[in-house]
């Protein structure tokens, strides 16, 4: 078990496992008194069924899976992680990155009892890969299991985690180190008992585990306490205790005043005039990354004509700044009024609502005056003089060239945000609704208060102001319809507040993330466009300016929301790109095992690496098919061809192929009638196929190749072999024989079976590749991963556009002492030696323990077969890593598990195998069939 923990471990990079006994030496910095990190933490719990049991609102956020889906479903396959494999002095570049399980991974690592702490990656909902640190206890009785932390590493090695002082856990930033931020940094433990110590809040770690009373939570926590609790390292003298951000505690505190601070429908009705404007002067353009950040030509020629047109004595509009706010309306529940005390909160423009209806004009207040009349008309009416349109033109025409030039969703949004960002405004973010991220799909109903968005995009202006924090990007977040940003969501028009005060600043810094962003929200103006294409709203895009430039107006509405509209449909179509990139990917996934399976006598590890890395489907396939007699059937295969209609004709092949295995047809025949089932399903694809079936009890492999590029023998001595088997035509071609071979195989051999996109070079012979391969490409004493590793480490190149599946399986074989077999006679008398036999061959393997209950299975099943068979019935028993047990005859019909009658004396024989064996089933074989079962060894 520590061999394969350190085999594990080897795999993955930082590993830093063991916390130091509580009695051992302390290094400088282990005991920062007072000190902690703040870290958002994502929790998974896997119960002792290997189900996911609890999936935190972290967990959504760090890798896109909503916890209704992850819950109960099983770990193994939901996160998909990379391994680095590296060997020692070996350089980064040519590092072989294959994908594993990260919860399989994690098993494997605690699966001596201990904890462990270290960096893992993990490709996310969004195929995107993410540098994650976790820390993971396997949990004991009465819990079982294993718990599971993780954080997200980019933004704590860029900008440093936060840190936690004293009793009452002050945040504070860390000041990064002089040379090169937090590289280093990665996860650790703590040494044992630091909560008994006092050193820790319990309450802080109590509130991150898993729900239950209070007493389990305590005795949870004195578990994790005894093993080493989460903490980074930020260098080799210096580790930090970690505790849970809550990022969400001072937002709902902040929340709490919501009702008191927006005023009633009653007060919102009694304003007849727009609020009082804050003074601000307008100070010259500031320049940004060497780009002009003030107002825009036509920002600055509406405000001097604003300017010109009001009375030189009007109050509270000083000289230069036009106002922002039309004559109010009465207010409605679909549109509110502005606030009390506060800004406007207005649609920005007399636009369609969502239903198609425009708004309804009725109620107005009294006209304004004719001054005023006159600045409202010349904002209203956006860019008419050359100045104006031109700049409108220039920048839809950079949107046109400058977004949508991919079809990646998030950098789509990243473009948008680009653009704006300093041109337009000092902050941009783009939030999209969730299922568009998560499902690639259009929700259903309308958004409403529930519907939760994604922050996909944020760019903002960093000599503007401290945006630390704002909602990172791939955050969940709602917009409640008393906000800014959820009103242009579910009206779908823009929503404009000219300028922020302060009395409502913190509700609409809940809104873009936090309530401590109220003192560099206070004084901005903000601009909310909804992006929405083909009739249904995508999310929104949020704007903010800060006070040394012009306040959003009319004009700038207009145009952005003409922007919107068409950056709304490039992202559309990225959309609709990752569904069909989704789909094909999800089809090969299905279709591809993800890890090899356990079988006695063989070694197994494969690849397979598409041809489009962006597509990530072919017409490769590779299987290893578990057979009576603790046989395997190894499997390679390729459809001509590329892309989604080949990988389903895979599928349909990979699906016939497991099929008639079952049947446990000899190699020849199995080819045979896949060639006949392949014209009767009228497909016009083509495939290569190799069929091997290796007996790890006689040490022989049977091979047969319909088309197939031959499969190399690698000897103990490390010598390779190119096995010469009738090749046969590929299937669907029929009418042509496929022909077997036999050969006999040595313990220590490797067979390496592969598909043409690995040993074709394009303008070259295929025969070079497989001299290479045969070549001392393969040390024997490697294991079948690093056999993997070092052949597409020599032969595969990034310039091959063909897709490669590689399946290389190690030959133990079983020991004859591991084996017995019995020959009995077709007579009732011959269950009790049967009985007899099995009790006298394990005592001699030392498994009287398990001599009860496998006489009693055994005794059901040679009864059953005695009574159907013709002239032989044959017992096997095998002991590898577990007890199989065989009973065949020579008749082919299956025996089927039916309900006994309840004072019949038949019947009752499977349903005990059911009952007690571990796995058990039915196989037929080339003559006759098979019954088996498998019972666990016991415990040394």
């Amino acid at each position: 078990m520590a061999a394969r923990r350190e085999q594990t471990e080897s795999m993955v990079a930082e590993s830093n496992s063991t916390p130091r006994p509580a009695g051992a030496e302390a290094v400088p910095g282990d005991h920062p008194t007072g000190v902690a990190a703040l870290v958002r933490l994502a929790l998974v719990l896997v119960d002792r069924t290997g189900r996911i049991a609890q999936w935190s609102r972290a967990a959504e956020e760090l890798f896109g899976h909503r916890a209704e889906v992850a819950h109960d479903r099983p770990a193994s396959g939901l996160l998909p992680a990379v391994e680095p494999l590296a060997a020692p002095g070996q350089a980064a570049g040519s590092v072989v990155r294959r994908r594993c399980d990260a919860l399989d991974t994690l098993a494997a690592l605690t699966a001596d009892g201990r904890p462990w702490a270290g960096q893992l990656a993990v490709i996310d909902r969004e195929e995107h890969l993410r540098d994650v640190l976790w820390w993971a206890w396997p949990l004991p009785d009465p819990f079982g299991g294993l718990l599971a932390l993780a954080a997200d590493a980019r933004p704590l090695r860029t900008a440093g985690p936060r840190l936690a002082l004293g009793e009452r856990l002050l945040p504070f930033a860390a000041a990064p180190p002089a040379r090169g931020g937090f590289h280093r940094l990665g996860a650790a433990l703590t040494p044992p008992g630091r909560l008994r110590a006092g050193l820790l809040s319990a309450d802080r770690l109590a509130g991150l585990l898993p729900a239950g009373s209070a007493d389990r939570r305590a005795l949870l926590l004195d578990v994790l306490d005894q093993a080493g609790l989460p903490a980074l390292r930020l260098d080799p003298a210096t580790v930090l205790p970690v505790l849970p951000a809550d990022p969400q505690a001072a937002a709902a505190h902040a929340a709490a005043g919501l009702g008191r601070r927006y005023p009633t429908a009653q007060q919102r009705a009694a304003r007849v005039g727009p609020p009082p404007q804050p003074e601000q002067s307008a100070p010259p353009a500031r320049t940004v990354r060497g780009r002009p950040t003030g107002p825009l030509p036509a920002q600055r020629e509406t405000a001097e004509r604003s300017a010109a047109a009001q009375p030189s004595g009007a109050a509270g509009a000083p000289a230069g700044v036009p106002p922002t706010t039309p004559a109010p309306t009465t207010p409605s529940p679909t549109a509110p009024s502005p606030t009390g005390g506060g800004a406007a909160i207005e649609p920005a423009a007399a636009e369609p609502s969502a239903h198609g209806r425009p708004p309804r004009r009725a109620n107005r207040a009294p006209s304004a005056p004719a001054g005023a009349e006159g600045a409202q008309s010349g904002r209203l009416s956006p860019f008419l003089t050359n100045g104006q349109a031109g700049e409108q033109l220039a920048l839809l025409n950079e949107v046109g060239g400058k977004v949508g030039t991919t079809l990646d969703l998030g950098f789509t949004a990243h473009e948008l945000c680009q653009v704006l960002v300093p041109r337009v405004a000092d902050f941009a973010c783009v939030d999209l609704v969730d299922g568009l991220i998560s499902e690639s799909e259009l929700p259903a109903a309308r958004p409403d208060d529930d519907t939760m968005l994604r922050r996909v995009a944020l760019v903002y202006n960093e000599t503007g102001g401290a945006w630390d924090h704002v909602l990172s990007e791939g955050s969940l977040v709602s917009m409640p319809r008393r906000t800014p940003p959820g009103m242009a969501l579910q009206l779908n028009q823009p929503v404009l507040v000219p300028v922020i005060s302060a009395d409502v600043a913190v509700d609409y810094a809940i809104a873009l993330g936090g309530a401590r962003l109220a003192p560099v929200v206070s004084g901005r103006s903000m601009l909310v466009v909804p992006l929405s294409a083909r009739g249904t709203v995508l999310g929104i895009l949020k704007l903010l300016r800060l006070p040394d430039r012009a306040p959003f107006d009319e004009s700038d509405a207009a145009t952005l929301k003409e922007l919107a509209v068409r950056a709304a449909l490039s992202l559309d179509n990225a959309r609709l790109h990752r569904a069909e990139a989704r789909v094909a990917t999800t089809l090969q996934r299905s279709m591809i095992p993800t890890r090899p399976p356990q079988i006695p006598g063989v070694q197994i590890a494969h690849r397979y690496l598409p041809g489009d890395p962006k597509a990530e489907v072919g017409g490769d396939w590779f299987d290893a098919i578990q057979l009576p007699g603790s046989r395997v059937a190894l499997v390679v295969g390729d459809v001509m061809g590329h892309g989604l209609h080949s990988a389903a004709a895979m599928g349909r092949f990979r699906t016939a192929m497991q099929t008639l295995a079952a049947l446990d047809l000899p190699p020849g025949q199995l080819l045979r009638h896949l060639d006949n089932l392949a014209h009767k399903l009228g497909d016009d694809h083509l495939a290569t196929c190799l069929y091997a079936v290796y007996d790890p009890i006689n040490r022989t492999c049977e091979l047969a190749s319909a088309g197939h590029v031959p499969p190399v023998l690698v000897h103990p001595d490390g010598s390779g072999e190119l096995l010469e088997i009738p090749a046969g035509a590929p299937i669907g071609v029929g009418g042509v024989p496929f022909v077997a071979k036999t050969i006999d195989v040595s313990d220590g051999s490797m067979l390496v079976l592969c598909t043409d996109g690995l040993v074709e070079v394009r303008g070259g012979d295929i025969g070079a590749g497989l001299a290479a391969l045969c070549g001392n490409l393969i040390d024997p004493l490697q294991s079948p991963e690093q056999a993997c590793d070092v052949v597409l480490k020599r032969l595969h190149s990034d310039d091959r556009k063909d897709d490669v599946a590689l399946l290389v399986a190690r030959f133990d074989g079983v020991a004859p002492s591991e084996v017995a077999t019995w020959d009995l006679r077709v007579d009732h008398r011959e269950v009790r030696r049967a009985r007899s036999l099995v009790r006298e061959q394990l005592a001699g393997w030392h498994l009287e323990a398990l001599s009860d209950i496998t006489e009693l299975l055994v005794s059901e099943l040679v009864t059953n077969a005695v009574r159907v068979a013709r002239d032989r019935v044959q017992l096997q028993l095998i002991r590898v890593d577990k007890l199989l047990v065989e009973v065949s005859d020579d008749n082919h019909n299956l025996p089927s598990l039916e309900p006994a009658e309840q004072l019949g004396e038949t019947g009752r024989g499977l349903t005990l195998v059911t009952k007690l064996a571990e796995r058990w089933g039915t196989a037929r074989k080339a003559v006759g069939k098979v019954v088996w079962f498998e019972l666990p060894l016991p415990h040394a």
